[in-house]
């Protein structure tokens, strides 16, 4: 990324400062400040994305995006969030804290900030399996979250849903979804219900690269179009679908014009401005024109699952070249130093305290009590539409709180 120009949002001359991030200059001393005071600035940054947006049947968006001192601080804390966050639960998985699936965002929290960044909550979004930070990003808290890793009471879905299923309907997150390609139907679905209610709100459906030959994702899509719906297809290509690699799966892996008369547009994923440009763009494009495919570029650092090492069908070598020269966390860092934004000093401060932050949380979470024996049948049908229990003493159940030998059932 690169800063071609810093203006004032209170100046009227329209004066600017060309100034490329890789040149380490000092900006004047009148714009030299303390985190706290720089965060809170009114200053406006145009920033140049690291790469040119690549598109499909439409015209693409400005390289130049614009943004703030201020915001600029946020996604970095939030990335940075996210990531001890999913670091801390690789470690609650390895001292078996955490059971079952366990998908790991480490690497891509780039498209779920810059996603945030650009919308509101009232847009929905709905994933697959590989959804903390989204959740995170959706307004949840770390309470929440690692609460739900290790099925407790506290967690977002009351300790029953684990790793792939969270979820925030108040805050608009759909899910968590455990079935390959399963939600982009679903998501589509909710589009359709915006724009019944005709309130000016989109959809965002992600999935992975490996779900992007899923048979349902075209029905969907072909329906979106049919009906103009403002639907947003987000593939997160991480280029590998569990252990397969793109090339291997897909003959051809341009997953942005995949859409063939849905047009698209290709993103660097590792770049949270870029994710910011491009989903404000997909919104106000969808919300006229129908469906939009987004293909994020990204990457992740741990394996599909925790049970996937990660480095039997990639090198060490990928990975650490990937952390060196695409980091999205470590993009941000170098903006927010080489701009007198905040010091090496002060983001390591920042960094100790999202540590402290999680450990408290996981504290927490381990307090939290397991969900009662009762509730594995609560939940499973909207109230007084459910089946009603009879067992052999005689005695009712609503919704199966419990069974008794020799029953039977009937529905309401």
């Amino acid at each position: 990324m690169a800063v071609s120009r810093l203006a004032s949002s209170s100046s009227s001359s329209g004066s600017s400062l060309v100034k490329p991030i890789s040149a380490a200059l000092s900006f004047t001393s009148s714009l030299r400040r303390s985190l706290s005071s720089s965060a809170d600035d009114s200053t406006t940054l145009t920033i140049e994305t690291s790469l040119p947006f690549t598109s499909h049947n439409c015209d693409p968006p400005s390289r130049a995006v614009e943004t703030s001192p201020k915001e600029l601080m946020s996604f970095f804390r939030e990335m940075a969030l996210m990531r001890r966050m999913e670091i801390a639960a690789d470690s609650l998985y390895k001292a078996k804290l955490i059971r079952g699936f366990c998908h790991l965002y480490d690497g891509q929290e780039a498209v779920a900030v810059g996603m945030e960044a650009a919308i509101t909550k009232k847009d929905c979004i709905i994933t697959a399996y590989r959804d903390h930070c989204t959740f995170l990003g959706r307004g949840g808290t770390l309470l929440e979250v690692f609460a739900e890793l290790m099925g407790r009471q506290a967690g977002c879905s009351k300790g029953k849903g684990g790793s792939m299923h969270f979820y925030k309907k108040e805050n608009g997150f759909y899910g968590g979804h455990g079935i390959v390609g399963a939600q982009i139907p679903l998501g589509c679905g909710l589009a359709f219900a915006q724009k019944y209610s005709k309130d000016e709100t989109v959809t965002f459906a992600s999935y992975g690269d490996g779900a992007a030959n899923q048979g349902q994702l075209f029905e969907a899509l072909n329906m979106a179009a049919l009906w103009d719906l403002p639907a947003i297809l987000v593939c997160e290509n991480n280029h590998y679908g569990m252990g397969t690699a793109e090339w291997r799966a897909a003959k051809s892996p341009a997953y942005y014009k995949r859409g063939d008369y849905v047009p698209g547009l290709k993103v660097d994923g590792m770049d949270v401005l870029a994710v910011k440009q491009a989903c404000k763009f997909a919104k106000e494009y969808a919300l006229k024109n129908g469906p939009l495919i987004l293909e994020m570029d990204t990457y992740r650092y741990h394996g599909h699952s925790m049970s996937d090492p990660g480095s039997t069908y990639r090198t060490r070598d990928e990975i650490s070249g990937v952390r060196q020269e695409r980091d999205p966390v470590e993009r941000v860092r170098k903006l927010l130093t080489s701009h007198d934004i905040a010091s090496e000093k002060e983001l390591k401060d920042i960094e100790k305290e999202i540590r402290k932050a999680v450990d408290e949380a996981i504290a927490q979470a381990k307090e939290s009590p397991m969900p009662e024996p009762s509730e594995l049948f609560t939940n499973v049908y909207v109230k007084g539409y459910g089946v009603e229990m009879v067992g052999d003493r005689g005695a009712t159940f609503q919704d199966g709180v419990t069974f008794l030998p020799k029953i039977y059932s009937r529905h309401l």
